[in-house]
């Protein structure tokens, strides 16, 4: 990370650097809100927050595991505001329909599967948000690909407590789609 030394305005080049996880930061940000427009704002937010705190970052360690760490404590405070709001909900809320993936060139025109696909992307999806919020996100920061060192950093729990609650979040799971084994 060279940018420092270069001389860029570091909340630039951060923010170039950081648009890498875009993607994942929306995936996580989806199961933590429960609809996309909400996930958005939460990611626009998490953005935001991270270009003003782009002094706080370290060169040379975890860009992304910060920037989950911010989008969970953004999510948290959030949450705590909106709690006690009664003017929360509306149309927005309302969840749109999952597409099915269509990867593979030779099965995008089998309508059956794409059926088959949703139903088991709905199947779950179900069984993510049946989890606790700290499982939900333990589990989904596994499967981006993260460490169990760096979803302790980003949780801000201890190593231990990682993967305890990804043992017991894999366990519930398996539980809850073991018709799909």
């Amino acid at each position: 990370m060279a940018w420092r030394s270069e001389g860029l305005d570091a909340g630039a080049a951060l923010g170039r650097e950081a648009l890498a996880y875009a993607d994942a930061l929306h995936n996580l940000a989806h199961y933590l809100t429960g609809n996309a427009a909400d996930a958005e704002d939460l990611v626009q937010e998490t953005y935001a927050r991270a270009l003003k705190a782009a002094s706080q970052f370290t060169p040379g360690t975890n860009l992304k595991a910060w920037l989950f760490r911010i989008l969970r404590n953004t999510f948290i405070s959030l949450y705590r505001r909106r709690r006690n709001d009664p003017t929360v909900g509306g149309l927005d809320t309302v969840m749109p329909a999952i597409a099915a993936p269509t990867d593979e060139a030779w099965l995008r025109g089998d309508l059956e599967l794409d059926r088959l696909r949703k139903i088991v992307g709905e199947e779950i999806e179900r069984a993510l948000m049946a989890l606790s919020e700290e499982a939900r996100t333990v589990i989904l920061l596994d499967l981006e690909g993260l460490t169990e060192i760096e979803v302790a950093e980003v949780v801000g729990c201890a190593v231990g407590t990682v993967k305890s609650r990804l043992s017991r979040a894999r366990t519930v799971l398996r539980q809850q789609l073991r018709d799909y084994a």
